[in-house]
């Protein structure tokens, strides 16, 4: 079997690459183990050098890698070169900071001395999707090899060319073989991997059904998990907002990426007294997105990865209008052979239409009107995810308080929700468990081991 890799901008296929035999995936899974061994054994230090050669490699090669993504997954290029230099971070962040994560800590008991000491876990699978493709790896990645695990890289079916990049980079940065490894396999290989005893734990970013699959697996072999799955994110604009600020903040979290995000802002809940005042700045700026070849930087609204991730969106849209939610722009593919959807607002949704019970994972913004905080609160957390929330006020005060109650993994006060390698990054309910980023997503593939001394 192979894997095509395809431009989603105009239907182009780019070139196929070969999928892995059995004998393929077991020599990486051999290469895999005897690598887990060596490179927990060396020093903290030399496996952050590692990690900084890599943003140094992401630095110099920032031209090519962007296009690469662009080409193959369909995300503008100056999006594409941010998500290079946000990688390139990220390892910097790790190399600099993993020691002080990993520090031993001192812990007071009846011991002459006991402390806690963090310890990689060996190889660490990664299964993960196509939105971000460079971005979703290295944020598991940088952590998993500074603590002294090596990776193992299952990438979505659909970037295949990235998939290897990332492991060129490594590579590059002086990684020992068996390091980082990049399987090319289908989602149909992953179970027996999983079920693999060289493979010590497991990190998916990408549908809650796919997580219920892995987890599921893992669960079965009694390997550790960490899950970043959907999300619906509540985009709170209480009546004493600034709503130029949220208007603006709104275009950039629900439109980024083509709207391909699990963080961005899927749902607009306004309280009733400024919706008409936000719904005109925000509709003129949605009007004015333009799409075109993303690789051109005047374009403004990128395809989506996938033509069957187009028609999916659409038939959520039909089924929403028809159900009674009414479109103030867009809602239409767009002609041409590009996978090409309108920047879309959709107002008047109500409980029981798609619009409201799923995640729409494109350019569509979903508008639900609030009679008051409380309504707007009750909306919010009225979703089976949780994984990013915001909420604009002009109180600052009144803004944290509701973010406190706002049911998320994080929740953020008068901007739009995103990641940070400073801050840790995970979700609630159907959007998962477990952190990623921070000190706490460098010590999820570790193992925390107490150490007691008479």
């Amino acid at each position: 079997m192979s894997l095509p890799s395809i431009n989603p901008a105009t239907g182009e296929v780019l070139g196929t690459l070969e999928t892995w035999s059995a004998e393929q995936v077991e020599q990486a899974l051999a290469a895999a183990g005897t690598a887990a061994r060596a490179w927990a054994a060396t020093p903290l230090a030399a496996r952050c050098q590692v990690v900084a050669r890599a943003a140094q490699v992401l630095r110099d090669r920032r031209e090519e890698l962007a296009r690469t993504m662009t080409l193959e997954m369909g995300k503008r290029v100056t999006e594409a070169r941010a998500e290079v230099d946000k990688c390139a971070w990220v390892c910097e962040h790790y190399a600099e900071h993993g020691p002080a994560y990993l520090e031993p800590e001192v812990v007071a008991s009846d011991a002459g001395r006991s402390y806690v000491a963090f310890q990689p876990l060996g190889a660490v699978l990664a299964v993960m999707p196509w939105n971000f493709p460079l971005w979703q790896v290295f944020r598991f990645a940088a952590p998993a090899l500074v603590a002294g695990n090596v990776g193992l890289l299952k990438h979505a079916s659909n970037v295949p060319r990235c998939a290897l990049e990332i492991e060129r980079v490594f590579r590059t940065a002086g990684a020992p073989e068996g390091v980082f490894t990049t399987l090319m396999i289908r989602a149909s290989a992953v179970a027996p991997v999983i079920a693999d005893p060289r493979v010590r734990a497991v990190t998916l970013t990408g549908s809650d059904p796919a997580g219920r699959q892995v987890a599921a697996e893992a669960g079965r072999a009694l390997k550790k998990t960490v899950l970043e799955l959907g999300g619906s994110d509540p985009f709170v604009v209480l009546e004493d907002a600034d709503l130029d600020l949220a208007a603006e903040q709104g275009l950039l979290s629900r439109f980024l990426n083509a709207g391909q995000s699990c963080i961005a802002a899927k749902r607009f809940i306004l309280v009733e007294t400024i919706a008409e005042a936000f719904l005109e700045r925000f509709r003129d700026r949605v009007e004015q997105l333009r799409p075109g070849d993303p690789l051109d930087e005047s374009t403004t609204l990128a395809p989506l990865a996938r033509h069957d991730l187009r028609e999916e969106l659409h038939e959520q849209v039909k089924d929403s209008v028809a159900a009674g939610a009414r479109v103030l722009c867009g809602g239409e593919p767009l002609p041409g052979p590009g996978a090409f959807y309108a920047a879309t607002i959709l107002d008047a949704v109500r409980p029981g239409m798609r619009a409201y019970e799923e995640e729409l994972f494109g350019p569509v913004a979903v508008v639900l009107r609030a009679r008051n905080e409380s309504e707007a609160l009750r909306l919010a957390n009225d979703t089976p995810f949780g994984l990013g929330a915001a909420v604009f006020s002009g109180d600052t005060a009144r803004g944290e308080r509701f973010a406190l109650q706002m049911e998320a993994g994080a929740a953020f006060v008068n901007g739009m929700v995103k990641s940070d390698p400073r801050l840790p990054f995970g979700g609630i309910k159907l959007s998962g468990y477990g952190r990623e980023l921070g000190r706490e997503g460098i010590r999820e593939f570790v193992n925390i081991k107490t150490v007691w001394m008479r």
